[in-house]
């Protein structure tokens, strides 16, 4: 039987005083700021203050119409976007932040759950998972854990290449319950009440063997203390957003490929595209907390791809082919089918060309597409 751990005071709970715990814990993984040479903490990033800006507002509203308020104006841009850039670079793949308001599980199942405190066996092995992730993520996936909530992640994936998803960003909102690792976490995708997967549900559902909400067999299934949340989220990104997910649906699975079948398979990539197009469109507005800085610097470096392929898509070019020769290339054989895919994505695209400019993202080609055609 194992032994919870000891209240971190006479009159506290592990849920209501976890930082003495946490931060002994969280210690020995290296994923608090480390001290730097000198012997202060490694400040990874400039802060930026608001009397800064403030004082730099005011002074280009001193001479309106002039040739020095453009200079200024000009200025302003580039340490806007001189700022995105940093902090997107800065952004470290796994780290603990403190806010969780804005998650799935904020109200999760702590006090039905966790009546009392977690066992070591549990806390032992969370922490084994955070040093998994700190560690071994691979490059397009970022989590962040939460100090006072040892229980709850977040992670993003960024959609891969040659897919309908990619160069999206699909965040999932993840719980560890107290049966963990006997059993598989929660994750819940934030859909924004789009279904852009057979796997992934508007409701947030994430249908997947490894989680055990669906069929599969050995090594597919959820195996204790053996399977990892690394596990289930690479298996997401490979498995669920791949090149074809129409074929993810079971009734298609098995089914023997042909023409009429491949062609089906092709419009649902167009719809899978236009819903990540609105996904992308909705996260550069909305990014959830602590991930605006990732958010806005993941889209002002690949904005301009993105829409180089919305333009190659209306132009022909099947969805999910990697764009590299301009906008008008033309693969023979491969051109879509759905007159209103093209309708769709000449409206989404206007809209992401304007949240991307604002992002700093390089959109000259696009800007003067949009005036040649007004």
């Amino acid at each position: 039987m194992q032994t919870p751990l000891p209240a971190a005071g006479s009159k506290s709970s592990f849920w209501s005083s976890p930082r003495e715990m946490v931060f002994a814990s969280l210690s020995k993984l290296r994923i608090f700021p480390r001290k730097s040479s000198t012997g202060g903490p490694d400040v990874t990033a400039p802060s930026f203050s608001s009397s800064a800006s403030s004082s730099s507002q005011q002074q280009m509203k001193k001479s309106p119409n002039s040739a020095g308020e453009n200079t200024s104006k000009s200025k302003m841009k580039t340490t806007f976007d001189d700022e995105i850039d940093m902090k997107y670079r800065l952004f470290k793949q796994f780290d603990v932040v403190q806010d969780h308001s804005d998650h799935y599980y904020k109200f999760s199942k702590i006090k039905r759950l966790f009546p009392l405190q977690p066992t070591k066996d549990w806390v032992r092995w969370i922490q084994h998972e955070w040093k998994i992730l700190e560690n071994d993520l691979p490059e397009t996936i970022y989590v962040r854990a939460y100090e006072e909530r040892m229980d709850i992640l977040r992670a993003v994936i960024v959609g891969p290449a040659g897919t309908p998803y990619h160069d999206g960003l699909f965040f999932f909102d993840i719980f560890f319950p107290p049966t963990y690792p006997q059993k598989p976490p929660e994750v819940y995708y934030r859909s924004g009440g789009l279904r852009i997967n057979p796997n992934l549900y508007d409701s947030g559902r994430v249908c997947l063997s490894l989680l055990n909400t669906w069929s599969g067999e050995g090594c597919e299934k959820w195996i204790p203390y053996k399977s990892s949340m690394l596990q289930v989220l690479v298996s997401i990104q490979a498995l669920v957003l791949n090149a074809k997910p129409f074929f993810n649906e079971p009734v298609y699975a098995e089914i023997k490929s042909t023409p009429d079948v491949e062609k089906r398979s092709l419009i649902y990539n167009e719809g899978a595209f236009v819903l990540s197009c609105r996904t992308m469109l909705y996260l550069v507005r909305n990014p959830p907390k602590h991930f605006g800085d990732f958010v806005a610097g993941h889209f002002r470096k690949h904005g301009g791809t993105i829409l180089k392929a919305c333009y190659a898509y209306m132009n022909g070019v099947q969805v999910g082919c990697t764009i590299s020769q301009g906008i008008n290339e033309v693969i023979e054989g491969s051109k879509n089918f759905s007159a209103s895919f093209q309708t769709s994505l000449k409206l989404l695209s206007k809209d992401l060309l304007r949240e991307f400019t604002r992002k700093g993202a390089d959109c000259s080609e696009f800007l003067a597409l949009v005036e040649v055609k007004n």
